[in-house]
């Protein structure tokens, strides 16, 4: 799922490739990607974008003073196209294209969603406070108003809630997901199951340096990047997320997962949990 690092590099991308571009028309070939009808996708056609930013994952192209809102979910991605097939898209059909977005040379991008669970979503609106999402959103973790202060705050509003789901919260936290919470809990040598109100002073200022340190870090690999090169960045430089069974690259042991319905976590044992490994659930029930 791309987080806030990949999706602030796409919109770097993006605004460098779509300044005072126009907007020929929108190809729509999943109709359930669109979750908006007022303004319908026609109000952008012919006009020019003015800038593209970031509101946590989703990303904002604002073009004829209206705000063309994506959020690409856990399986989305755009691909640039130096041409764009003549022919619109057939709805409906088996690939993986959810909307394309022809530019005023016949270059485009391609908006896909892998996998049979869609929950791409694309929106036309006035202003971005019009998405639920977006007007929800907590603090930007890299925002000045993300104060060591403002995150003592949101540890003791989330009582004893697990950390790992405090930093993965969208209305608390704007922008984490699966991955950067792993990779964070692994940098500050916290356990994800550490209940989010236990945290002593000095555990806040090494959680507090873990999310901007790692989230910079991350920013500042994919600066410059083309989208093209954004996931292989991103895998190539985690520490423990998605390298079950691997070595720890600080301490060497192996890493360890914990399983969910519908996902995972990984962390290393000797640098967060003391060398003890968490119970997984999952894997529980299949031993009885």
């Amino acid at each position: 799922m791309p987080e806030l690092p990949e999706v602030q590099a796409l919109a770097l991308d993006l605004s460098q490739r779509l300044a005072d571009r126009a907007i020929v028309r929108i190809d729509l070939a999943a109709f359930s990607a669109l979750k908006t009808y007022d303004p319908p996708l026609s109000a952008v056609e012919g006009t020019f974008v003015e800038s593209v930013g970031r509101h946590g994952k989703f990303l904002d192209i604002t073009t004829g003073g209206l705000h063309l809102i994506l959020h690409l979910a856990r399986a989305g991605w755009i691909r640039w196209r130096d041409e764009v097939p003549q022919l619109p898209p057939r709805p409906g059909g088996k690939s993986p294209l959810a909307a394309r977005i022809v530019l005023d040379d016949d270059s485009g991008l391609d908006i896909t969603e892998a996998g049979t669970k869609k929950s791409l979503a694309l929106y036309i609106v006035r202003d971005p406070a019009d998405v639920e999402g977006i007007a929800r959103l907590g603090p930007d973790p890299l925002s000045e108003e993300f104060t060591r202060e403002r995150l003592a705050e949101i540890l003791t509003q989330a009582g004893r809630a697990q950390i790992k789901g405090v930093l993965r919260h969208q209305g608390t936290i704007a922008g984490i997901g699966n991955a950067y919470s792993d990779e964070i809990l692994h940098a500050a040598r916290m356990s994800p199951f550490k209940p989010a109100s236990s945290l002593t002073d000095d555990d806040l200022a090494t959680l507090y340096a873990a999310i901007r340190d790692t989230l910079s870090g991350a920013v500042s690999r994919s600066e410059g990047l083309a989208m093209s090169e954004l996931k292989g960045e991103k895998k190539s430089n985690l520490a423990v997320h998605g390298r079950t069974g691997k070595p720890c690259p600080v301490c060497g042991d192996v890493v360890r997962e914990v399983s969910f319905a519908d996902s995972s976590l990984q962390y290393c044992a000797t640098c967060q949990t003391g060398g003890k490994a968490l119970a997984d659930r999952r894997m529980s029930k299949l031993l009885k």
